[in-house]
């Protein structure tokens, strides 16, 4: 490839993703990994990942202003490319949560969801709007919770398509939407939802204040909004060398342009409009059922063999989705650039248990707020 053409910039369209994705499949297994990445388009596969690397590696828009300024191309381009290693190693709801001993990542997943839909004050029959709904998991757990309807808005046009594709499998095309979208601008009349909820997606956002505003300018008075966040702490020091790393690492592993302090985040959500009714990082506050730290699951050790996503998330189980993920793409079943994608996700994974031990990043930094009536 030229280095003109590794030099450009490609923008992530609805045309490049239905061109990039060329085969769609439902499920979430092993095999299922494979047949996606030998699905893929190899050109367009090396040239987004050859695009996502330009914000973080040698080239002029390896800087903060141009991630933030081009967050749309950063984040699309990322869940382009990492969208099926999430399915593979994690599963529908693309967060964290803090677990109890003897709870699975899955249960401590599905309560993590509940006591935010139970914080944005969700009942059945109201019209609930997800910002940044990822494939729907968290979506669909809401319906199946709460028995109201939920939109989904989110700017990727593959995990729009497989959040459509989970509506179908499990019978909730009636009680669920999922529209395309940016955040900072969405697509839907001032006051058109109960309730809105955010699950560790605004961070994506260049300005926190801006999506805050829009959640604030769709619901409707009275309504609720909750949202876990993530955050730096008041722990986080710029001028030290190993923070500012640790920063970095997270960001470049997980598609964000900037993270933004806890005081941020929350002086974000008042200016917007709410009348902030709870403040609390859930990462920070060990209690009874909340005893295991939500960065368990990917600190799990050299090998774990509770299931096929916890050897993936192991120390042993990188090391062989690594080696695999090279022999598929020395074989040419895999694009050229997927071994990127995979050193991306570890970069991610060590930044965040990292962070997390330090107690300079958060995850969770619950935000609930209510729009005023009048």
């Amino acid at each position: 490839m030229s280095s003109s053409t590794s030099n450009k910039i490609l923008e992530p369209t609805p045309e490049l993703s239905q061109a990039l994705h060329e085969k769609v499949v439902d499920d979430q297994s092993s095999a299922s990994l494979v047949t996606r990445l030998r699905g893929k388009n190899k050109e367009l596969q090396t040239q987004s990942v050859n695009t996502y690397q330009q914000f973080w590696k040698d080239s002029d828009n390896n800087n903060e202003d141009s991630r933030t300024t081009m967050y749309k191309t950063l984040t699309n381009t990322y869940y382009n490319l990492a969208t099926d290693f999430y399915e593979y190693g994690w599963g529908e709801s693309f967060h964290f949560a803090r677990k109890s001993v003897g709870e699975t990542l899955r249960e401590s997943i599905r309560r993590h969801e509940h006591h935010l839909f139970s914080a944005a004050r969700i009942t059945a029959d109201m019209k609930v709007l997800d910002v940044g709904c990822g494939v729907g998991g968290p979506a669909r757990e809401c319906i199946r919770y709460t028995g109201a309807h939920v939109t989904g808005l989110n700017n990727n046009d593959y995990q729009i398509q497989r959040a459509r594709i989970y509506a179908d499998k499990y019978k909730q095309q009636k009680f669920s939407e999922f529209v395309k979208g940016d955040f900072m601008h969405m697509p839907f009349s001032d006051a058109s939802f109960d309730a809105v909820y955010a699950i560790e997606a605004t961070c994506h956002a260049p300005v926190l204040k801006g999506v805050y505003a829009e959640m604030y300018r769709v619901l409707k008075p009275g309504g609720y909004f909750a949202i876990y966040e993530w955050c730096l702490t008041d722990k986080f020091d710029e001028n030290n060398d190993l923070h500012r790393k640790l920063a970095l690492d997270i960001e470049h592993g997980d598609g964000i342009a900037k993270l933004f302090n806890t005081r941020v985040a929350l002086q974000a959500a008042k200016e917007a409009g709410f009348e902030i009714q709870v403040a609390s990082d859930l990462a920070h506050e060990t209690q009874v059922g909340n005893e295991i730290p939500w960065y368990a699951d990917l600190d799990v050790g050299l090998v774990n063999f509770s299931g096929l996503q916890g050897f993936a998330r192991s120390q042993v189980g990188r090391v062989f989705t690594t080696n695999a993920v090279k022999l598929l793409e020395k074989v040419g079943i895999a694009p050229a650039g997927t071994v990127q994608v995979q050193e991306v996700l570890s970069t991610a994974a060590d930044g965040l248990v990292a962070g997390a031990k330090k107690e300079i990043f958060t995850p969770m930094y619950l935000i609930v707020g209510r729009k005023p009536l009048n």
